[in-house]
């Protein structure tokens, strides 16, 4: 697209790219990397929180459930916002925000104080989902792939390594410690952002409720759009089914506890490793074929669990953590496949495109821990593998324009 579309039809002429340095991808993957773990960063240390605020388990659940429901609510009413603002500055401004949210959180004298900070933490951890569209707007566009499996990188890995790391912090020293550590690092990113990061120029001129309206229009209009977000939806039913599930099969079948389980989540590495391979194999190949291939090797890793019916304990182990494996560097290259796809159909309007996928994946994580739950009830694990590997098939289907157009 050689031009910016903005109001009322008229257009300017796109500005250059700024040039894409290794320490740039560099910060904007730690970026992308520590203000997501924003999110998950409570979640190992709710038993603490309740013994220290004197509050039950049902309210101290509330911390995580406040931060994904601010998270949420940011993607679709906050990450629109960088096509029409620099996002530069909105990167800046949202580190500050996030960092003053984080702080709250440590300081907090009571559970109110901290159940505000949390909802703030999930809105401003949206960050995230700024800086991805911005290392594919700085990227040639024979390299975006690249740039955007490199930054996914780091935000994988912030997923990954958040829950390790909060637990131990927290098991050593205690949950405040956790908190202002990582306001103390998430302030350092918007410092060094405000000094490295070239300033965006805005892409739409459009007014707050005309922007999310476009979102709509461009629902309609590109049906690659739609493609993207249904098959990634329906992958991440199955990827939470799976996750959600694991810690009930592992104690009732292997009798193992949840320290287990969360060790599983290492297989999560593979992921982060299949974000830049997937990338560089979408800039080269096209980004249609790579996903459907990473579909392929989802559905392929669901189904085989079926076998842990039938294979002895040791075995059965072994075949969870190599499927887990599979499944999710599947999963992970077809999202950053599918960035890259989308973020390429209309380069005004990235980050409204990256909010209507990342909240269609965000709506099947919701949808498939709430399915995986009623079909482990009612069906056991034989149900929730057949559960994953059917949205796996169908997100294939949608990938090869058959159910979705």
């Amino acid at each position: 697209m050689s031009s910016i579309q903005i109001a009322h039809g008229a257009s300017l002429p796109a500005a250059p790219a700024a040039r894409l340095t290794t320490s740039l991808v560099g910060l904007l993957a730690t970026g992308a990397g520590l203000s997501v773990a924003s999110i998950y960063y409570s979640q190992p240390m709710l038993g603490l929180l309740s013994q220290d605020l004197g509050a039950g388990e049902g309210t101290v659940g509330l911390v995580p459930t406040l931060t994904q429901l601010g998270y949420a609510a940011g993607i679709l009413l906050l990450a629109p916002l960088g096509d029409r603002y620099d996002r530069r500055r909105i990167i800046v401004g949202k580190s500050a925000v996030l960092a003053l949210a984080l702080l709250l959180s440590g300081l907090a004298p009571g559970v109110g104080w901290l159940l505000a900070a949390s909802l703030a933490v999930g809105l401003a951890a949206t960050l995230a989902q700024d800086i991805v569209p911005a290392a594919a707007t700085l990227a040639p566009d024979a390299q975006r792939g690249k740039a955007v499996g490199t930054v996914m990188t780091g935000l994988l890995l912030g997923i990954l390594l958040s829950r390790v790391v909060s637990g131990f912090v927290a098991e050593y020293w205690n949950w405040r410690a956790m908190f202002l550590v990582a306001a103390v690092s998430v302030a350092g990113v918007g410092v060094v952002a405000a000094r490295g990061l070239p300033r965006f120029a805005p892409t739409a001129q459009l007014g707050y409720g005309a922007l999310l309206a476009s979102m709509a229009q461009l629902w309609r209009r590109h049906g690659a759009l739609r493609r993207a977000v249904y098959a990634q939806g329906l992958l991440a039913v199955g990827f939470s089914a799976f996750w959600c599930t694991l810690a009930v099969m592992l104690h009732d079948r292997f009798h193992l506890g949840s320290t287990a389980a969360g060790a599983f989540g290492l297989a999560g590495a593979a992921g982060a490793l299949a974000a830049p391979f997937a990338g560089r194999l979408a800039d080269r190949r096209g980004s249609d074929g790579v996903a459907r291939i990473a579909t392929i090797i989802a559905a392929v890793s669901f189904a085989s669990l079926a076998l842990t019916e039938v294979l002895p304990a040791q075995a059965q182990l072994a075949l969870l953590v190599a499927s887990a494996i599979g499944f999710d560097f599947g999963v992970q290259a077809s999202l950053v496949a599918s960035q890259t796809q989308v973020y390429g159909l209309e380069p005004a309007a990235r980050s409204r495109l990256n909010a209507l996928l990342v909240a269609g994946m965000f709506i099947g994580m919701a949808a498939g821990a709430g399915l995986g739950s009623l079909v482990w009830a009612h069906a056991g694990w034989l149900g929730v593998v057949g559960l994953a590997t059917a949205t796996a098939l169908g997100a294939l289907g949608v990938r090869m324009g058959r159910l979705v157009r």
